[in-house]
């Protein structure tokens, strides 16, 4: 059963930064439920605002709803009320009421909705989509605005007025304009976060669109420096922010953007990298290459980012991503 009722959520959720685990598989593509729950704990030890199980980064699009209802359960059982966790509904509307459903009662405390699966929509199609969702459970929902699910103002308000517990919208356009009216028609009344591809590079802009928060990627890997980020952008402070770019995030893209699919890829790739290898990504994604791990790998002690245990031991070391990108070559 939730702790938080939806407006409770989502107060919890827009002043702390927020994050997608990676879903670890076996090397026969099942989900490694053990190193999951390792990663949940470690990510659960930090002070993140909440964490959503089974979405984008977590490779939500290529898990069953059966695995998505496992992973769901997995990390709420880890979490350990440390940290709001959030659910994912994706697919046609049924398997999107089914997705709510089973979040639900796995013990999530929220849910994102993502787009419908592929055929376009116009609004009154959306809004009965999220409306259908929304009613189907009782959890705070939170709509993701991208692809072919993109939400006018106009049916933003609409599905806020039909359905207490819609408390959030999420964006991955970056349309000044729409956002501008998006919050503009709904104030308060909701919460909103970035979810534009390695958000970072958008957080603190977005931040005088209404946006007070943004889920971070590459907290998965170095979580440390991902807080770090938030904490200067919420303070506003533009030196601090461009520094973290120029040194770690800018580089970051330009290895993320040498392949398509490389938005999920180089987040397993950060984990193998620090020594907590997730497994491979499903097809139809690639893992990076050796090249591309190595690249990252040095990235991370260039940039003075590499994270480190409690007991001040580094938690992946070069030799470690070197013994990585030797496996990846053979």
């Amino acid at each position: 059963m939730a702790t938080y009722a939806p407006q409770e959520l989502a107060v919890a959720l827009k002043d702390g930064l927020l994050s997608f685990p990676v879903t670890p598989f076996t090397a026969d593509g099942a989900v490694d439920e053990q190193r999951y729950r390792d990663h949940i704990d470690w990510q659960s030890s930090f002070p993140i605002g909440g964490l959503f199980a089974a979405g984008g980064t977590g490779e939500g699009f290529s898990l069953t709803p059966q695995e998505s209802a496992q992973v769901v359960r997995l990390a709420v059982e880890t979490a350990g009320g440390r940290t709001p966790v959030l659910g994912s509904a994706g697919g046609n509307t049924a398997q999107a009421i089914e997705n709510a459903r089973a979040a639900q009662d796995a013990g999530a405390e929220g849910l994102l909705l993502l787009p419908p699966y592929l055929t376009e929509a116009d609004q009154d199609g959306l809004l009965e989509h999220a409306s259908a969702v929304c009613a189907a459970t009782d959890l705070g929902v939170i709509v993701y605005n991208r692809g072919n699910a993109i939400y006018s103002a106009t049916t933003v308000a609409r599905l806020a007025e039909r359905h207490p517990n819609f408390i959030g919208f999420k964006d991955a356009i970056g349309d000044i304009e729409h956002l501008t009216r998006v919050y503009a028609t709904n104030g308060d009344r909701l919460f909103y976060l970035g979810g534009l591809p390695t958000a970072e590079t958008y957080a603190l802009p977005l931040l005088q669109l209404g946006m007070s928060t943004y889920s971070s990627a590459m907290y998965n890997f170095v979580p440390e420096f991902a807080l770090e980020f938030y904490r200067d952008v919420r303070a506003q402070n533009h030196a601090a922010v461009t520094e973290k770019l120029r040194r770690f995030v800018l580089p970051y893209l330009d290895i993320r953007d040498r392949t398509k699919g490389y938005g999920v890829s180089i987040v397993k790739g950060g984990m193998k990298a620090i020594g907590r290898d997730m497994g491979s990504v499903r097809a139809p994604l690639q893992d990076l290459t050796a090249q591309d791990l190595a690249d990252l790998s040095a990235l991370l002690d260039a940039a003075g980012v590499r994270p480190a245990p409690a007991d001040g031991a580094p938690a992946g070391t070069t030799a470690d991503a070197d013994a990585a990108v030797d496996t990846l070559a053979g």
